[in-house]
């Protein structure tokens, strides 16, 4: 008796799972096709560059010639450490090189502190900042950038008591912030050689 129990069980689960399942995939193929439709109908490519050229203007209009320049042609910020007590509980030197610890801002990515000097990684700050005028969409990348060069450079203490701190290597790849830092490093002493034989060519005249 149990056993033809059991047998017609069984049968009656298979039948409800040929039944069920194609119903369940076919629903869930409608959802996925009309998410898809939803997508494309609200990205506009155009608009999208749009607001980021308006962003880098914007940005472009905010920091000095060697930070835009320096975005430009690096793809991120470098913003050293104000006074009081920084990441991991050095004490700054002041904003300008020669302060014991840096952060790097890059497009919607943690900012990441490190120490100038030997290039260690100190944390991550995760902080991100939503456009409140597209339904809390994201910034355009340069808006980003320019939101966490705002905030570090306006309120430095503030920025880092209330982000998200993780050690390094948590979102960013400490290797990708150690190619950067190379990188950066390059581009300056490129850019003081370019900066002398200007000067050397206006001194001649």
């Amino acid at each position: 008796m149990l056993l033809a129990l059991g047998a017609t069980a069984i049968v009656i689960l298979a039948l409800l799972w040929e039944v069920v399942v194609p119903a369940l995939e076919r629903r869930l193929q409608r959802r996925r096709a009309r998410r898809r439709r939803i997508v494309a109908a609200g990205y506009d490519p155009g608009r999208e560059r749009r607001a980021e050229q308006r962003a880098r203007a914007l940005l472009k209009s905010c920091v000095n010639a060697e930070e835009w320049e320096m975005y430009r042609d690096l793809g991120f910020l470098r913003v050293w450490g104000a006074s009081g007590e920084g990441p991991g509980g050095h004490s700054a030197g002041g904003s300008v090189a020669g302060a014991p610890y840096a952060y790097l801002i890059y497009p919607h990515k943690p900012i990441v502190a490190f120490i100038p000097q030997t290039g260690s990684l100190l944390s991550e700050y995760c902080i991100e900042f939503l456009d409140r005028t597209l339904d809390d969409a994201r910034l355009p990348e340069s808006d980003d950038v320019l939101a966490k060069w705002m905030a570090l450079t306006g309120d430095e203490r503030r920025v880092i008591a209330q982000a998200n701190m993780h050690l390094p290597g948590r979102q960013v790849d400490p290797r990708q912030v150690r190619r950067d830092l190379w990188r950066l490093g390059r581009w300056e002493r490129e850019r003081l050689r370019r900066q002398g034989r200007h000067a050397g060519s206006v001194g001649s005249r």
